[in-house]
C-alpha cells in the first residue's frame, strides 16, 4: 500500500502516488497510466527501484498532466483547464514540502505530442524555481534533448544533473 495518493474524478485523474520519506525522490513523468495505491504499473515500479538504488527513502510520482492514459497518443488533444491547474498546484505542494527537493525529469520524448504538456513543463520550471530544486535526469537525453521516460531506462544508468531549458 502506498501512503501518498491523491486522485480525482473517480480515479481518472491521478496527481500523486508514492511513499513518504525524509528524502523522497520526486519524479515528474508525462501522465499516469494504470498504477494505483494498491498496485504499481511498470513505469512506477521502475521509479521505485531507481529511488531505492539512488539512496532515497521514498518517492512521489507526479506527471505533467493528471489524466490517465496507457499511451500518450490517447491523451486528449486539448487540456481540461481544471485538471491542468489542479495538477500544477499539486506538484508545487509536493515540492514545497521539502527543504532541498530532488526532482527527476522523466517525461520522455512524447512531451512534444501535446502543446499543453510543453506548457506544463515550462510553467513548472518557473513555479518551482523558488524552491531551488535539484533537477535530475536518469541516463542520457533523447536525440531531441528530452529526459528519458522510466520505461526505457537501464538500471546501470545514474541520476545526473538536468538543466531546465
Amino acid at each position: 500500500m502506498y501512503d501518498v495518493y491523491h486522485c480525482d474524478r473517480d480515479d481518472q485523474w491521478r496527481y500523486t502516488l508514492g511513499t513518504t520519506g525524509k528524502r523522497p525522490l520526486l519524479v515528474i513523468g508525462l501522465n499516469p497510466s494504470t498504477a494505483t495505491q494498491e498496485k504499481l504499473d511498470p513505469t512506477v515500479t521502475r521509479v521505485q527501484k531507481v529511488a531505492q538504488q539512488c539512496g532515497f527513502d521514498g518517492f512521489v510520482m507526479l506527471n505533467l498532466y493528471p489524466v490517465r492514459a496507457t499511451k500518450p497518443q490517447d491523451l486528449p488533444p486539448k487540456a481540461d483547464p481544471v485538471a491542468y491547474e489542479r495538477n500544477l498546484d499539486e506538484i508545487e505542494k509536493a515540492v514545497a514540502q521539502h527543504a532541498t527537493p530532488t526532482i527527476w525529469a522523466a517525461w520522455g520524448e512524447s512531451v512534444v505530442n501535446r502543446p499543453y504538456l510543453i506548457r506544463a513543463r515550462d510553467e513548472l520550471f518557473q513555479r518551482l524555481a523558488k524552491y531551488a530544486p535539484q533537477w535530475r535526469r536518469f541516463g542520457d537525453l533523447t536525440a531531441n534533448g528530452h529526459p528519458r521516460h522510466p520505461v526505457y531506462l537501464s538500471y546501470s544508468w545514474t541520476l545526473e544533473a538536468y538543466e531546465p531549458a
